[in-house]
C-alpha cells in the first residue's frame, strides 16, 4: 500500500489542508485540531451544527511555508486574521462528555469567529498542552493523548473501501429507481491519512501500520456521525453515506468507515510512502 494524501485540520472543523510531508507527533499529525471554537460554555462547536465552519481557511507555517504566524483564518468577505499561540490561564472546553482546557485566543480573535459564523456567543481556544488530554481507556494506552480530535489522534481511510462504499450507494440509489448520485469524495470522511493498495476494509482486521520508521497502533473503528453528510460545497445535508453505512457498515449500532490510529513514535511521514499493516 501507499500513502494517497495527508492532511490536517488546524481549527477543529475547518477546512481541509492537504500536505505532501507531515511531522508526526504523540498526540498526532503536527498542527491537527490544535484550535478549537467553543461557545460561552466553553463547549466546542463543530461544523455538526455550525456547517460554515467548512467555510473557513486555517494555515500554519507547515500548510504555507510564507506564513510568519502561528495561525491564518480567511473568509470571504472578511480581512485575514493572523495569530500567534496565545498565553494565559486556560479556561474549560468540553468535547462531548470530557472536561479538556485551552487558552483563549483573545479578544480580536473572537470579533472575527463571531463575524465569520454569525453568532455572537463563540471563541477561539488553543491547546498548548495536549497531554493534559488523555483518551478512552478502552481503546488506548496509558499515555496516550491529543488535541480536540473527537477521539484518537489519527485517522487512516482506505481509497478501496470508499470505491465500495460509492459502488453500494449507486445500486441503492438503483434499487430505489433514483438517479445515480456523484461519487462522494474522501473529504466528506476527514481522515488525516489516506491509503491505497489493498483490499476494500481490509482495514477492519488491522492491528497497526507502519510507514517508514514511524509505527502506528490501531486503536478502534472510525464510527461516523452527521458530519459526513454535509456537502462541503454547498453546505447542505443529504442521507448518504450514513443510510448506505447503515446498510453495509452497521456494527453495535454504529456506523462504520476508516480507523482511528495512535502514533507509537514520532517521525514523518510522505505522501507515496509504503504503508505496512499489521494483523
Amino acid at each position: 500500500m501507499q500513502i494517497t494524501s495527508l492532511a490536517v485540520h488546524p481549527v477543529k472543523s475547518t477546512a481541509i489542508r492537504l500536505l505532501t510531508t507531515v511531522a508526526v507527533l504523540p498526540r498526532g499529525f503536527e498542527d491537527d485540531r490544535s484550535w478549537v471554537v467553543v461557545d460561552a460554555e466553553g463547549v466546542v462547536v463543530t461544523a455538526r451544527e455550525q456547517h460554515g465552519l467548512f467555510a473557513l481557511v486555517a494555515d500554519t507555517p507547515r500548510t504555507d511555508p510564507a506564513l510568519d504566524r502561528d495561525l491564518r483564518l480567511r473568509t470571504a468577505d472578511l480581512p485575514d486574521l493572523l495569530l500567534d499561540h496565545p498565553e494565559g490561564d486556560p479556561v474549560r472546553v468540553k468535547l462531548f462528555s470530557r472536561e479538556l482546557e485551552g487558552v483563549p485566543a483573545g479578544g480580536e480573535a473572537d470579533a472575527w469567529v463571531r463575524k465569520a459564523l454569525g453568532r455572537d456567543d463563540v471563541r477561539l481556544v488553543w491547546c498548548d498542552d495536549p497531554t493534559r488530554r488523555r483518551l478512552n481507556p478502552e481503546f488506548s494506552r496509558p499515555g496516550d493523548h491529543t488535541a480536540y480530535a473527537d477521539g484518537y489522534p489519527v485517522t487512516i481511510a482506505s481509497e478501496a473501501s470508499l470505491r465500495r462504499l460509492n459502488d453500494w450507494i449507486v445500486e441503492g440509489a438503483l434499487s430505489r429507481g433514483e438517479e445515480p448520485p456523484e461519487p462522494l469524495p474522501m473529504e466528506r470522511f476527514r481522515p488525516n491519512l489516506v491509503v491505497d493498495g489493498d483490499e476494500p476494509f481490509a482495514e477492519d482486521a488491522w492491528t497497526g501500520v507502519t510507514v517508514g520508521d514511524v509505527r502506528f497502533r490501531v486503536a478502534k473503528p472510525t464510527d461516523r456521525c452527521v458530519m459526513t453528510t454535509i456537502d462541503l460545497g454547498s453546505l447542505t445535508t443529504g442521507k448518504e453515506p450514513i443510510r448506505t453505512l447503515a446498510r453495509h457498515r452497521l456494527v453495535d449500532h454504529k456506523t462504520l468507515f476508516a480507523v482511528s490510529l495512535v502514533p507509537e513514535n514520532a517521525g514523518t511521514v510522505r505522501v507515496g510512502d509504503e504503508v505496512t499493516a499489521r494483523v
